[in-house]
């Protein structure tokens, strides 16, 4: 049985037995085109350009969550969407948690966070929310911290914190650039470990 369950051993029911897998990566964002590519979607684009490199479809709708499960690194991956809203992400990463047996240390979290600048990507095997609610969200709910996570600089605004989140990148194609690049930090972790993966982003 796999050690450190979030919510004890789990009877994975027959239809979500296929979502099983050694690790699951988490985007946060907001559903919808209102939110799309907004810097606060970041954790959504990095899954979308995961799901197109290895041609995993995101079409799988369980747990207040859009799902996907496929091979990266010769290793099963579940990738994870939560569909309920940035600010209650942790309800959805709890529930497909519970339902299919998850331990911490096979979640790989996806998000923005304003207190990096720009083009920055960086990783953390546990850790605080930061001021970061959808995160917040999801160590209130898992009730752990220790879990990893790829953060996605979006730099801090001059203006309104909200308007900046919800506003599309200034620069498309440096943003783009990061993203990809917190991509390859995902596949880094999953194929080489987090401390591999942290050496050579951050």
């Amino acid at each position: 049985m796999l050690k450190g369950r979030l919510f004890g051993a789990a009877k994975v029911r027959k239809r979500s037995a296929g979502l099983a897998a050694e690790f699951y990566i988490i985007g946060l964002g907001n559903p919808g085109e209102r939110y799309a590519h907004t810097r606060h979607n970041a954790g959504f684009d990095v899954v979308s350009i995961l799901s197109q490199r290895h041609k995993i479809p995101v079409s799988i709708r369980r747990y207040n969550a859009r799902l996907g499960t496929g091979i990266i690194k010769d290793r099963k991956v579940t990738l994870c969407m939560p569909q309920t809203y940035m600010n209650n992400s942790g309800e959805s990463v709890k529930e497909m948690a519970k339902a299919l047996g998850i331990s911490a240390r096979q979640l790989i979290l996806v998000y923005d966070d304003v207190d990096l600048p720009p083009g920055t990507v960086r990783i953390r095997a546990k850790g605080s929310a930061g001021t970061h609610n959808g995160m917040k969200s999801v160590i209130y709910h898992l009730k752990t911290d220790e879990f990893a996570r790829v953060r996605v600089g979006i730099g801090k605004p001059d203006g309104e914190i909200v308007e900046h989140v919800l506003g599309e990148h200034s620069d498309k194609q440096a943003a783009f650039e990061t993203l990809m690049k917190a991509a390859d930090a995902v596949e880094t972790i999953i194929g080489e470990g987090i401390y591999e993966a942290q050496n050579r982003f951050n």
